[in-house]
């Protein structure tokens, strides 16, 4: 699944192609779920003629103005990408969206349809932009209260309590997996048994993870990068994690793999103990 920095990535390609222009057409799979939450008629009333006009994405969502203060939301579920097309594009089986503007088509492709399109007409944010947590490079993402969030998972495997988004809004596997990793912690260990200091280091982590992570990933040229080929430094975890019998670059040891809160997880036995 598309994590912050692959979403911000993908909002910036949509905005550079979209800035200043106006939408003349839509094309849409209107028998697909991912648009039969959605009025089409007033989806297509409302866009149709409208300008391009900002920006902007939080957690693992994004949201695009338009005039008429026009709202329109994305969410690239386990498989979406944003695209780039001529005006001219024939939309394929999985472009369930695909918005024509008078230089560009603005392609939304999900094969495995877990994504989601939310529209909206008004002046302030609807709920399913409000109700976004605070991002992890906000104020509001202070130690205290990363500290009694975790007090109420106590029980809770941290690699999960990790990927929960009311909290850690924009973290998915590999990024949850690379801040213990770089935190020293066990991903198996219970959240509330994490001292003092391992808070303050895992809050650390985690702010400075999602920085090296936009400018690794959503901050690099006009492709998004392969899992092996990255292009940033070796020390990371996310080089390695991806295949069994891999080393930790740190300790040189073996890493290992097992599922943890449901999800397949990767760390460093020499670096990360269960205590």
């Amino acid at each position: 699944m598309p994590e912050l920095a692959e979403v911000e990535f993908f909002r910036k390609r949509w905005h550079l192609a979209a800035d200043g222009s106006q939408i003349v057409g839509i094309k849409t799979h209107d028998q697909k779920k991912l648009l039969r939450s959605l009025d089409l008629v007033s989806f297509r009333q409302a866009l149709v003629g409208a300008h391009f006009e900002s920006s902007r994405a939080a957690a693992k969502q994004m949201v695009f103005n338009f005039s008429g203060n026009v709202w329109l939301g994305i969410h690239l579920g386990m498989s979406g990408e944003l695209s780039i097309a001529p005006t001219t594009h024939t939309p394929g089986p999985h472009d369930h969206l695909v918005l024509v503007t008078t230089r560009h088509s603005l392609v939304f492709k999900d094969p495995r349809m877990f994504g989601r399109i939310d529209f909206h007409v008004g002046q302030s944010a609807p709920p399913w932009w409000s109700r976004i947590a605070p991002a992890i490079r906000s104020p509001a993402f202070s130690v205290p209260a990363v500290t009694a969030f975790l007090k109420r998972r106590a029980r809770t495997p941290i690699k999960a309590t990790l990927l929960m988004q009311e909290r850690f809004p924009g973290i998915g596997n590999w990024m949850a997996d690379e801040i213990l990793w770089r935190s020293a912690i066990h991903p198996a260990r219970l959240s509330g048994s994490l001292t003092t200091n391992e808070v303050r280091t895992l809050h650390r982590e985690c702010r400075q993870l999602c920085r090296m992570a936009l400018a690794a990933i959503a901050g690099r040229g006009d492709r998004l990068p392969a899992n092996l080929n990255i292009g940033i430094p070796n020390t990371w975890l996310f080089n390695h994690r991806w295949q069994r019998g891999q080393r930790c670059p740190l300790t040189g040891v073996v890493l290992a793999h097992a599922t943890i809160g449901g999800r397949t997880t990767c760390w460093s036995p020499a670096r990360q103990k269960l205590i």
